[in-house]
C-alpha cells in the first residue's frame, strides 16, 4: 500500500524540479535571448533592476536557499552586489552561471526524501522547513521570470511568445 503523504512529497519535489529546470528556465532563457544586447543592463529607473541584476539575483537566491540551505554547501552569497551591479557578463555568461546553479539545486532536490522536506533549516535568519524553502524558491523564480518576460516583451516586441491559443486552450509552444 502506498503512503499518500510520501507520494504527495515526491510529487511536490518533482513539480518543483520541473518548474525550475524546465518551464521557468526555458521561458527565462528565451526571454533573455530575445533582448537586444543593450537591454540586458537597462533599468527603467534607479529603483528598478535590470535583467542582468535579476539573473544574478536568481542565481544567488537558488544557491543560498537550496544549494546551501537544503544541500549544506557553504554560503558565499553577496545579495547586495546582485542589485548594485550596473554592468557585468553578457547574456550567455549570466545564463550559463544561472544554469550551473540550477543544476546543482536539481541535484540537491533529486536526493531529498519525504522526511527531508519536514526538516527545519535556517536560511537568511528564518526558520522554515525544506519544503517551505523550496516553495519560496519556485515562487520567487516565477515572479522574477515574469519581470524578465515583461522587459523582453517591451524591449523586443513580438519576439517572446509561449502559447498558441487554439480552441480556447493555451497550447504551450515554449518546449
Amino acid at each position: 500500500m502506498t503512503d499518500p503523504t510520501a507520494d504527495l512529497a515526491q510529487r511536490f519535489v518533482a513539480r518543483s524540479r520541473y518548474y525550475l529546470m524546465e518551464e521557468l528556465r526555458i521561458k527565462l532563457r528565451r526571454s533573455v535571448e530575445a533582448l537586444p544586447p543593450d537591454a540586458l543592463w537597462w533599468r527603467p529607473n534607479e529603483s528598478s533592476n535590470s535583467v542582468g541584476n535579476l539573473l544574478l539575483h536568481l542565481a544567488g537566491n537558488v544557491q543560498q536557499w537550496i544549494v546551501h540551505g537544503i544541500g549544506g554547501v557553504m554560503d558565499t552569497r553577496d545579495r547586495a552586489a546582485e542589485f548594485a551591479a550596473r554592468e557585468g557578463g553578457d547574456a550567455a555568461a549570466l545564463l550559463a552561471a544561472l544554469e550551473d546553479v540550477l543544476a546543482r539545486a536539481d541535484d540537491v532536490l533529486g536526493r531529498l526524501t519525504p522526511a527531508d522536506l519536514a526538516e527545519v533549516r535556517t536560511i537568511q535568519g528564518r526558520e522554515l522547513t525544506a519544503m517551505e524553502a523550496i516553495y519560496h524558491v519556485v515562487q520567487h523564480f516565477a515572479m522574477h521570470t515574469g519581470q524578465v518576460i515583461l522587459i523582453a516583451k517591451e524591449r523586443a516586441p513580438g519576439a517572446v511568445r509561449f502559447y498558441e491559443d487554439a480552441g480556447g486552450k493555451a497550447r504551450p509552444i515554449w518546449r
